[in-house]
């Protein structure tokens, strides 16, 4: 009942300084949602009362009365807007309008009701990071993103580092007062990559405007203090050379309208002022490579063919061959000159890229897949040259070259890292999506004074400020978060949340950018923008998913630092083997092909050894999954943070479940009355509804809802004062009314008053809980009066989830902080048959640790503050979409849709995915273990059968672009079969 307000809240802060990166969906308070919907016009000149979060640490509290008295203080300041109390963990959160009321007010008055009060925003503030991102450019393999992972935390200031090879992005968690971007990116060039930033983690509510027209020098000056003077700008750069203004502002005071307004009325109609072009992005990076592989694979082809078609073609044709091989010098004849001349641009101009990556990787004490390609295509060069140039010396000495092996090998290579990189950006198309859901304009509306459309016009949607008005269209987009203020329809959220059916939206109603209006008209007031729009907060999510590393993946990055140098000594064992073996003649002549002699054997079988081996194919089995695998549960509404989530959801044996919201629907409503004593119905709503009134807890919404039906006026009615209001926790709530003593609670509360529960009570309140409904208990003057029934409904498919859950060998339990009487109804409706009831917040936490040493791996499913500690503790949390901030941000999965289904598709997907992963460590490991002793000669002395290194380094490239293919496999993931029957019989039932 009371308990809301005060049970424990987490209190997470994270890498980008507190800031939420999970997609909260934009929510109104519904007080102020009608007040801005009602307002119209009117709100335009009444601007919101800004609004400050004090973190206070609160020493002394004991228990949860301890918290309550805490909070009641606060919450009885003039101005205090909202304030929650952790008694766990001896902190207080209050949001307040400074305008009303200060900081040290609040702590005074804590420090007047007994505890100790100190700010910890100054802590915050000493702790607070930025996140930067960049794009690295030359990675091939997990020893690079280890080399630049070290190279990163080495700089002083940066807490975290992850390199991810799929993404070739690094995400950075650093100090801004030890560290700046641009050293960042100096310790990426150190280690020999390109790095190139995405953005630096200060510039969500940063704009860059491009500049048209005249721009006269004496305009900057003019141009930057008229900015300056804007409300809500921090910082302003202006570049004349690009014509650029980069603007830092505080999105809920101004946005890029006005900053074009002042631009070009400042410049008196000589200048223009438009968003800046974005000349970067990943998009632009990835499309960079893919032309540079493509054109050096192409200009490789056109040294590499003719190479070729000299050493295996032309030599059987009789009158080229005799061409070909026609003296030039001595021994040297005109085949082997072409062979030399063709072959050097492809091994230095064109190959130069190996050489490069090589040279750096040593530099830093590390190997990579460059230094196995220069290494090969070396020895293949430079033994073919020491030929020729021995011919051209030598009357007698017959040259043989490898020539084609250098060029062919290069070309393969080439085009396997063509074929490469264009399957990676496939991975990743899930984002690409996400992004293009937003509409490229939207149509701006202005209301005159009696609240009618004075003006519309067509606007470029990154233009869009807070409280902008925007017309959506039938068949349009919504540009912007935002709510109804007229106008109904429905919208189609799939592409957002996953839910398929089209979203009944009215005047009130929250919408979410980039979803599709698909009949009336909607005019939306925007209350979320650019970064702090739900979809980019999702594109943030998946974008972090997709950077973090599973643990599985240590397994490659343990093997990488080993890989390289463990290929070069079996490279060198192999062609000394063979050479000696050669040598001591311990294998007949017969052996040899005729092309060559012993030595040139054994070289070959070395380079072979070399190139075949293939680092890249392990470095990628692992994130490109995860990749794919995150990006197909954001299109199923299914929202995976990272390889961790994924990693630990494969295993899960046991889930928990939270009642209220989880299980039920979340929306409990009053079902039955009954009065143990004479008294008007109404009158007594009126005592409880003014009690209740003060609670945030869902029950007493239910009560207080119902009681407006007694009322003439349900929207504005004015209950009675409620004086010395007390919460507490899990149990109900205390107050004064009209003189007399009210108490609503459970049956432990009355208990614990000394409030007599007659039998007559007693059987009420059984017959009640039988039927699966909540009874609550009123007192009045110590005297039991009545017993309100509540029901909160089963969620819809809930006994079928359960069901389908045991087909999959996992165990469900229910965790509630409801009676036993109706938890065990429920339970037994849903076919749950282990329950733990009247559970408190840090009581479902221990219930969590308690299965986990049972050795049982849990999944915690909830959607309420009171759940944030349980789904912390538990292997995977599971929070429900609808559900609170804080249960989304503890969380490890968000469940969009708010679907218990939903729960069974993420199991599903974290195993399929995982599955994956499995398959492509399996073809990695097995590609290298079977293909060097193969490329090594294992078969030849049995067969013949040896594999020349131009096929052997054709291979190493088909390998790994098998592995990002095998893990793209992943997007055609279909959820469970059974899931589509059960929302087929949804359908029928409602």
């Amino acid at each position: 009942m009371g308990g809301g307000s005060m049970e424990s809240r987490a209190f997470l802060v994270s890498c980008l300084g507190g800031r939420p990166h999970y997609p909260s969906m934009p929510r109104y308070p519904k007080k102020l949602a009608g007040e801005l919907a009602d307002g119209g016009a009117d709100l335009e000149a009444r601007p919101e009362p800004e609004k400050r979060v004090a973190l206070l640490t609160v020493l002394g509290m004991t228990c949860a009365a301890c918290a309550g008295s805490v909070e009641k203080a606060i919450k009885r300041l003039p101005g205090i807007h909202d304030a929650a109390v952790d008694v766990l963990n001896d902190r207080a959160q209050v949001v307040f309008y400074p305008a009303f009321v200060s900081e040290d007010t609040i702590r005074e008055t804590i420090k007047d009701v007994g505890f100790e009060a100190t700010s910890i925003k100054e802590l915050m503030k000493e702790n607070s990071t930025l996140l930067c991102r960049l794009h690295i450019k030359g990675m091939t393999c997990t020893s690079c993103t280890n080399t630049v992972e070290s190279a990163l935390q080495a700089v002083p200031g940066v807490h975290k580092a992850l390199v991810a090879l799929a993404t070739e992005e690094a995400e950075i968690c650093y100090d801004p007062r030890f560290a700046s971007a641009n050293q960042l990116i100096e310790a990426v060039e150190d280690t020999g990559f390109e790095a190139t930033l995405i953005t630096t983690g200060e510039d969500r509510n940063r704009i860059q405007l491009k500049i048209d027209g005249t721009f006269y020098s004496r305009y900057i000056s003019m141009v930057k203090s008229s900015l300056q003077a804007l409300p809500g700008v921090d910082d302003i750069n202006i570049d004349p050379v690009l014509r650029k203004v980069t603007v830092s502002y505080k999105p809920d005071q101004t946005g890029p309208r006005n900053f074009i307004e002042v631009i070009e009325s400042t410049g008196s109609g000589h200048l223009k002022a438009s968003i800046y072009p974005e000349a970067g992005g990943k998009e632009l990076h990835k499309g960079d490579e893919i032309k540079q592989y493509y054109h050096s694979f192409l200009w490789s082809l056109v040294f590499t063919i003719p190479v070729f078609l000299t050493s295996m073609v032309f030599m059987y044709i009789p009158g080229i061959k005799h061409l070909l091989e026609k003296k030039v010098v001595n021994m040297f004849n005109i085949g082997e000159l072409l062979r030399w001349i063709l072959c050097t641009p492809v091994q230095f101009v064109i190959g130069r890229r190996f050489y490069i990556g090589s040279y750096k990787a040593l530099q830093h004490g590390s190997a990579n897949m460059d230094e196995l390609i220069a290494l090969g295509t070396n020895a293949a060069y430079f033994y073919s040259l020491y030929s020729v140039l021995r011919a051209a010396t030598s009357p007698n000495f017959m040259g043989t070259d490898f020539f084609e092996t250098s060029s062919m090998l290069i070309s393969f290579i080439l085009l396997g890292k063509y074929l490469e990189i264009l399957a990676k950006g496939k991975t990743s198309e899930a984002i690409a999506k996400l992004l293009n859901l937003t509409p490229e304009t939207a149509i701006l509306l202005s209301y005159g004074n009696e609240g009618n459309v004075v003006t519309e016009r067509e606007i470029d949607s990154r233009l869009i400020q807070k409280n902008d008005i925007i017309k959506v269209v039938p068949g349009g987009k919504v540009a912007s978060d935002g709510f109804v203020i007229w106008g109904q329809s429905h919208v189609n959220e799939s592409m957002i949340t996953g839910e398929s059916r089209p979203v009944a939206k009215r005047k009130g109603d929250a919408v979410i950018g980039g979803t599709v209006n698909e009949n009336g008209v909607l005019h939306v007031r925007t209350t979320h923008v650019g970064s702090e729009s739900a979809l980019s907060q999702i594109v943030r999510l998946v974008e972090s998913a997709q950077m973090a590393k599973a643990p599985v993946q240590k397994f490659a990055d343990r093997i990488s630092k080993y890989f390289v140098p463990l290929v070069i000594l079996l490279a060198f064992f192999t062609w000394l083997i063979w050479f000696l073996a050669g040598k001591f003649n311990s294998y007949p002549k017969s052996w040899i092909p005729s092309s060559m002699d012993s030595f040139q054997l054994a070289l070959q079988f070395g380079i072979s050894v070399m190139v075949i081996a293939c680092p890249c194919a392990l470095g990628l089995a692992t994130p490109t999954a995860v990749m794919v695998g995150t990006g197909v549960g954001a299109s199923q509404g299914v929202l995976i943070k990272g390889g961790q989530a994924l990693e630990s959801a494969h295993k899960v044996n046991c889930v928990v479940f939270d009642k209220t919201g989880t299980l039920t629907t979340g929306k409990p409503v009053v079902v039955s009355t009954r009065l143990l004593r004479n008294m008007v119905l109404r009158d007594f709503y009126e005592y409880v509804a003014a009690a209740e009134v003060n609670s945030e807890h869902p029950l007493a919404k239910a009560i207080v809802q119902y009681a407006k039906n007694f009322s003439t006026d349900e929207d504005n009615h004015i209950w009675p004062e409620a004086r010395d209001f007390t919460a507490i926790a899990g149990h109900g709530v205390k107050a004064s009314v009209a003189n007399k003593e009210i108490v609503v609670g459970n049956k432990r509360l009355m208990v614990e008053l000394g409030i007599r529960i007659p039998v007559e009570a007693s059987e009420i309140l059984a017959e009640t809980e039988g039927m699966a409904q909540t009874g609550i208990i009123v007192s009045i003057n110590q005297e039991l009066t009545g017993i309100i029934a509540i029901s909160d409904p089963l969620k819809p498919g809930a006994p079928d989830v359960i069901s389908l859950l045991k087909s999959m060998k996992v165990k469900s339990i229910m965790v509630t902080g409801d009676n036993w009487g109706t938890a065990n109804a429920i339970a037994q409706e849903v076919g749950i048959d282990t329950v733990i009831a009247e559970a408190k917040p840090d009581q479902k936490a221990e219930k969590v640790k308690e299965l986990q040493m049972s050795g049982l791996v849990v999944a915690m499913v909830g959607d309420g503050i009171n759940d944030s500690p349980a789904l912390v503790s538990a292997d995977v949390g599971m929070a429900i979409g609808a559900g609170t901030d804080i249960a989304i941000e503890a969380a490890d999965i968000v469940l969009m849709k708010s679907n218990l289904e939903d729960v069974i598709t993420a199991i599903d997907l974290s195993r399929k995915t995982f599955n994956r992963i499995r398959m492509n460590y399996i073809w990695a490991l097995g590609y290298n273990i079977i293909g060097i002793p193969i490329a090594a000669g294992v078969l030849f002395p049995f067969t013949r059968f040896r594999l020349p290194p131009w096929i052997a380094g054709a291979a190493m490239a088909a390998s790994s672009v098998s592995v990002v293919c095998c893990s793209l496999l992943l997007k055609n993931y279909k959820r469970p079969k059974k899931l589509d029957t059960l929302r087929m019989s949804e359908v029928v039932v409602n």
